[in-house]
């Protein structure tokens, strides 16, 4: 039986004239619309729970008590998901089943409950029904949702929670990095991102906090974004601080990205490059790859571009890797041809202008 939703209209929304001065240059991350969805969770981890009272509400500050676990022991898990217009009006999201298998799994990890996948991919559609006026509709942006579930319940003695919260905020989104060439990143040699047998393949917090330091100090270097080393495999590299990384060998027609090893979180289009890779006849592989592979490729000319890649960025080239002690030069100055083939193909079945042959898009409204 589908969940019914509750609704509750924001009587002071947004003007629309301040709307369309946001949706003119809406950046990433920095406004919210006007409504956000809420669904609450009480039971006992161990034996169960009931999900209930889901309801669209204005978007507003949260109300919780000081004790909440959340606060204290990090119970938090959250998703990124877009919604795209497309050129009929309709708004379509890119393979939200995936997102929802995520984020159970993260709450697993995290022992919170599990929200079923079709409340999951209800809430969503709940929310840009009731602010679709703010999906953008320009080149390259979309609407960002942001599904989080945090720990409620006021107590201070270390177990799971037995009251959650769901939540779902949205917000317009332009291009993460502006226009797409390649972006200088930092090696962290002195922190890592997560440990074996950690939280590093669930989409939490911790993980974000933790990857901050390594940041700033990228930033002091002229760095946008951090790489991280595998702490335990040499000087194998893992992924960036919130996206998994690709190196293509041109001569082979073939690319390469580190192989899922529960320090790696799964990204989403991660998988759907791997399958648009696929469906170009190009060898794919998943595996380590090194620091000194890395090096030797660049310089003799296997690896003939690198990128990052994430719901929020989709794809982003890859210049130079700068250390401590050392700087390999980036295979190439521009936009990497195989690259920015594959972000284009990948943006045009998520806009609805390329034929979605895998059914990885679903319409919302």
């Amino acid at each position: 039986m589908a969940t019914e939703f509750s609704h509750e209209a924001n009587q002071s929304p947004a003007t629309a004239e301040r709307r369309a001065e946001i949706l003119a240059n809406p950046g990433f991350g920095d406004y919210f619309s006007d409504h956000m969805v809420t669904i609450d969770w009480e039971g006992d981890y161990k034996t169960g729970g009931t999900w209930y009272d889901a309801r669209v509400h204005p978007y507003g500050p949260l109300t919780l008590d000081p004790a909440s676990a959340v606060f204290h022991y990090g119970q938090e898990i959250f998703e990124g998901v877009k919604g795209y217009r497309h050129a009929d009006g309709s708004v379509w999201t890119f393979r939200p089943e995936k997102n929802a298998e995520r984020f159970a799994n993260s709450a697993h990890r995290l022992s919170l409950p599990e929200l079923p996948a079709e409340l999951f991919v209800e809430s969503l559609r709940e929310l840009v029904k009731a602010d679709e006026a703010w999906v953008p509709t320009g080149d390259g942006e979309a609407f960002y949702f942001r599904p989080f579930m945090i720990a409620t319940e006021a107590y201070l003695g270390v177990r799971p929670a037995k009251h959650v919260q769901y939540h779902v905020i949205g917000s317009p989104a332009g291009n993460y990095f502006g226009t797409p060439e390649p972006v200088d990143i930092w090696l962290s040699t002195t922190y890592a991102r997560a440990g074996e047998g950690g939280t590093g393949a669930a989409k939490c917090g911790g993980n974000y906090a933790a990857s901050m330091i390594a940041q700033i100090e990228g930033e002091k270097h002229g760095c946008k974004q951090v790489i991280f080393k595998d702490p335990h495999r040499g000087d194998a590299i893992e992924e960036l601080g919130g996206m998994n990384v690709f190196f293509i060998f041109g001569k082979e027609n073939k690319i390469v990205t580190p192989e899922l090893t529960g320090t790696i979180l799964e990204g989403v289009t991660r998988s759907s490059l791997i399958q648009l890779a696929k469906d170009r006849g190009m060898t794919v592989e998943e595996r380590a790859i090194t620091l000194t592979e890395w090096r030797e490729g660049v310089a003799n000319g296997d690896i003939t571009e690198i990128f990052a890649c994430g719901t929020a960025a989709v794809v982003a080239p890859i210049g130079k890797l700068k250390a401590e002690d050392f700087e390999i030069p980036a295979p190439t100055e521009h936009f990497g041809e195989i690259s920015k083939s594959l972000r284009e193909e990948l943006v045009g079945i998520q806009t609805g202008v390329v034929e979605d042959r895998h059914g990885w898009m679903t319409r919302l409204i």
